[in-house]
Formats: structure tokens, sequence, C-alpha cells
């Protein structure tokens, strides 16, 4: 698998785009670089940057970028809403695939050495590349922000991991950077209908992890409570995994409750949206939208949707795109601007734009690409196709059940088939691509040099590996496609009688899909030099075909009784 980390850093300029375009001009100069989002605030007067790559990649851009910062932004003059101390703020890395946390953490202790050392900028390592316990949470490195910072770096306690101990005229410059890794956070905005800050305050209080002080008798102007250390007593907020502050955002003319939701998996996105919503209208106050800053899982985005489904009592089996929309609308993430996914999800980021996708093209496009002379699209991706559209039938009969006037006490029922049918009809939508793909594998094999023995050995073992996964593609179609049949034959018997005819027609596409998935089963696996291997495969398909040859009857059976 390959090693994948992000970087967010965030810079203390949000309003010259000229200094922010040439800081992601040097992010953008490393090979390998994924510029994922550039999200620029002017009240904050701050900017944070995503992008994502492989670690050596992603720190070398880290580190370009970093410098550029301490080149074009000049501490002594900043001011902004947002908490800060240096030119880079923080600069987190968070891991996403093929790598751990131990690995990201000595990365970004890497990477502090090189800031500190060859930039000068102190450095402070923080989360789980926190070199002291103390330091572990960002807001304790940077309390009292740039202001306090003359005084706090010459201290044995707060003397940076890494770069200067002393206060000079390039420090004043430059601030100190926080650098760490984290588990990947989501910061995310609630804009209120007013433009208090202290209102806005409370409402953040009340949710987030840290919550508030506690005071004797009246919760604002009261005495503050201390324990018998000497030190304040907090009264934790409602939500987890979450930490926030009140601020008014002057382009917009709103306040914001500002969060930053730090494992996702606790509290999640929609969590968040919900109580904050529950707490400002308990404060007389009202929730008009939200912004994601940077960007956000494409399963966040998924669970989102389907929760705010379940309230409604209606049907969760839906694209991912009507997922996504369901959630964008529910937590108004396009009040301030428009929500693009594309932008905005990090797996949409990352997935190859240059790779032509079949599933990607139009109805009249996929038709004319599979009657052209090219080989594929061929029987095996049509195949697939078909199953797929079967499947999309059974949860079309699902979702109407679903949602059908009188059956409102069994929209679960038909919501747990409709998620299945649609689990099923990704997979096969998958497997058109991947039949393809497979097909030119084999091609690609076959055109290898022949020149000598061991390069016809070379193309001999390509020729048969491409060969067996062109076989047993075609065979998980059929493994795949058989699934659908429980779902059709539940609609067909259960669902609603209006559609019966629709998990007809969806059994008669699984079956044309399982039968022509075989034949391509049986084309490829007379190739295959391992007859035993050939003759297990062929095996498993002739008893799928069967099994769906008897299933496609009981349903069309059923259906005909229900339409007579």
């Amino acid at each position: 698998m390959q090693k994948l980390i992000e970087c967010v850093p965030n810079f203390s300029e949000g309003q010259d785009m000229d200094i922010i375009r040439k800081i992601t001009n040097e992010i953008e100069s490393v090979p390998g670089i994924q510029l994922a989002d550039v999200d620029p605030g002017k009240a904050t007067n701050r900017t944070v940057v995503t992008f994502v790559g492989e670690p050596k990649p992603v720190i070398e851009a880290a580190f370009r970028a970093i410098k550029k910062a301490s080149e074009l932004i000049d501490m002594r003059k900043h001011k902004g809403a947002h908490p800060r101390f240096g030119a880079t703020d923080v600069c987190p890395l968070v891991p996403v695939s093929g790598i751990s946390m131990e690995e990201t953490a000595e990365l970004a202790q890497e990477l502090s050495r090189r800031v500190g050392e060859e930039l000068e900028i102190p450095v402070y390592c923080y989360e789980f590349a926190a070199l002291k316990e103390n330091r572990k949470n960002l807001a304790n490195c940077r309390e009292g922000e740039y202001e306090a910072l003359e005084k706090r770096i010459s201290t044995q306690e707060w003397k940076p991991d890494f770069g200067p101990a002393t206060w000079n005229h390039k420090t004043a410059e430059t601030g100190a950077t926080a650098i760490g890794a984290r588990n990947f956070l989501i910061a995310y905005n609630v804009n209120l209908n007013t433009t208090s800050v202290r209102r806005a305050n409370s409402v953040a209080f009340d949710v987030r992890e840290r919550g508030r002080v506690k005071r004797e008798g009246d919760p604002i102007t009261g005495k503050i409570v201390l324990d018998e250390n000497g030190e304040k007593v907090w009264e934790p907020g409602l939500l987890k995994s979450v930490k926030g502050i009140g601020w008014f955002i002057e382009e917009y003319g709103i306040a914001q409750i500002s969060m930053n939701l730090t494992d996702i998996s606790v509290t999640p996105l929609h969590k968040a949206f919900d109580v904050t919503c529950e707490r400002a209208a308990a404060r007389g106050l009202r929730v008009t939208g939200s912004e994601l800053v940077g960007v956000v899982p494409l399963q966040a985005m998924l669970n989102a949707g389907k929760y705010f489904l379940q309230k409604q009592q209606r049907s969760t089996g839906l694209p991912d795109e009507e997922l996504i929309r369901i959630a964008v609308k529910s937590m108004g993430l396009d009040e301030l601007y428009p929500f693009d996914p594309d932008k905005k999800i990090i797996e949409y980021i990352l997935r190859d734009k240059e790779q032509k996708k079949l599933t990607d093209m139009s109805l009249k496009a996929f038709a004319n690409e599979t009657a052209s002379e090219s080989p594929a699209p061929g029987g095996g991706s049509i195949a697939a196709y078909t199953g797929a559209l079967g499947a999309a039938l059974g949860t079309m009969v699902a979702n109407l059940s679903s949602h059908k006037r009188g059956w409102d006490h069994r929209w679960e029922e038909f919501s747990e088939e409709a998620e299945k049918g649609m689990r099923i009809q990704k997979h096969l939508l998958q497997l058109v691509d991947q039949d393809t793909q497979a097909f030119n594998q084999i091609m690609e094999a076959f055109s290898l040099p022949k020149s000598n023995e061991e390069e016809k050995a070379n193309r001999t073992k390509a020729i048969q590996s491409a060969t067996e996964n062109a076989t047993r593609i075609p065979l998980k179609v059929m493994e795949t496609t058989l699934e659908s049949f429980e779902l059709l034959k539940n609609m067909a018997e259960k669902g609603n009688p209006n559609s019966v005819s629709d998990a007809g027609v969806g059994a008669l596409c699984a079956r044309a899909a399982v039968r022509g998935a075989m034949l391509n089963v049986r084309i490829n696996a007379a190739d295959l030099s391992d007859k035993d291997l050939a003759k297990d495969l062929l095996n498993k398909g002739t008893a799928i075909e069967e099994k769906a040859r008897t299933l496609e009857e009981e349903i069309l059976k059923t259906v005909n009784t229900k339409i007579e």
C-alpha cells in the first residue's frame, strides 16, 4: 500500500492573496504533491492549506512553505481573530494510508529539527510528536499567543524543542511554529444569527470538551472556583474530542463557533452540528449554516447524510452523491459559499482525474464506446453493468417501499434492503472497469518482448497471471450479482406492489449478468495452463449459474402471480 500523509499548515496571512500564492507555489514546486485545499480567512487573517503526498515529498514541501512564510510574513504587524504565535502557526502531519502514527510522529520531529536548525525558527512539537508531556496540547504551546512568546521562549519550561530560545529581530518577525502529528482533524465553523462574540462563546463553552470555568453563583460574573491546589475548576462541555471558541467574522457579518473535531469517531460532524443547534436555541440563537475549513473524509459526509435521513425516517440506501447533497443541505455547508465535493472531500481530491473510467461516461457514450471497433469494453464489462442495473432496480423498489404512504412503520426494514442493494450496485460498477482493465493487462502481457529464453519465460508468466485475473473478475461479477437475488426476491414478495414488475426486470438483469459473466469465465479459463485451477473456477461458476436460474424462476413466478 502506498504511504500517504496529509499536511495542514496554517499561515498567519489571510488577506494578501499574493503572499498566499507564493507560499502555495513553493508547495506545488515539489513533485508528487497534490495541493488539496487553500482556505484563506480575512477576519482571522489566516490561511489553512491542505496537501497530500508520500512522506518525503510532503516533508520537503512543508519545509519550503515554512521557509517562504518566514520571508513574507512579519508577525510584529499581524492581527487576527484566531489564536496564533508564528508566521507558520501550526504544521500538523496526518497519516492517511500505509503509514503508522509512530512513523508520522518521527517525520514531524525530523521536520521540526530541520526548521529549527536551518531556518532558525523556534519549534514546539505537539500531539503525537510531543517530546514533553505538557506540550501534547497545542493550546499549552501557544498560550498567550505571539504577544507572550518573547518571555516564554527564554524560560526553562517553555524553551523550544528545536531552534533558538532567544528573542531577537528574526524570531520577532517569524514567531514560533508548532509542528505535530495528529489524527484526522476537521476544522468546522457553525454560523449564528448574531454578531455577539460573547453569546457565541457561551454556546462554544457549552459544547466543547473543556467546557467553562466553574463560578460561584452567576455563571458569568461569579467568583471563579479553585481546587485545593489553587487551580481553576472546569465544568466539562457536552462533546468529547471537540475544541471550540466564538468569534466574529467581519466579511460575513456574523458570529461563528469555531470548532476542531479532533476525533470524529467520538464526535462526528453531524453530532457536533446538531448539539450546537440545540445549545444555540436554548440561548435564544439560531444556527443558520456551517462551513468546513480544509478537507473532510468521504465517510464523514456519508455518515452525516444517513444521520439526517434517519431523523426523517427516510431510507439511507442512496448513492454517495445524494447522501453528500443531503449532508450539505442539512448542515448548511453552502450558506457562505458553494460546497464543491471535488475540492472538499479528500478521497475525491486524491482520485486520478486523468484515468478515464467507463462508469463516468454517459449512457450514450458508454454504448458508443462498446459499439466501436475497440475490443473493450466487451461482454465482461457489459455483464457487470447489467448486474448493477438489476441491483439498482431492487434498490429502487426498496426506496419506494420505504416511502410508501401507510408503510411508515416499515421504513427501517426497507432502508436496510436499499443499503444492501447500493453496496452490491457499487461493487458491480467497480467491476465494470476492472474487467476492461483485466483485458488490457492480457494485451500488455502479449506485447512483452520475447527475443530470448528469459524474456519468453517472463512473458509466459505475465500472460498466465493476467489470464487468471481475467477469469477471476467475471467470477467475482457472478458472486456479487448472486447476492442481489435475495434483495430482488424480498422486494417481489414484500415490496411496493406497484413496483413488482421492476423487481422482475431486476431479476432478469441479474440472471443475464450471471450467464454473461460465466461465458467470460469459460473463455478465459480455457487459456489457463493450470488445469486444476481452471476446473475449480469453472465449477464455482457453474454452481452460481444454477442457483441464479432457480432464483430467477422463483422471483418471476411471484411477479407474474401479482400482476395477473
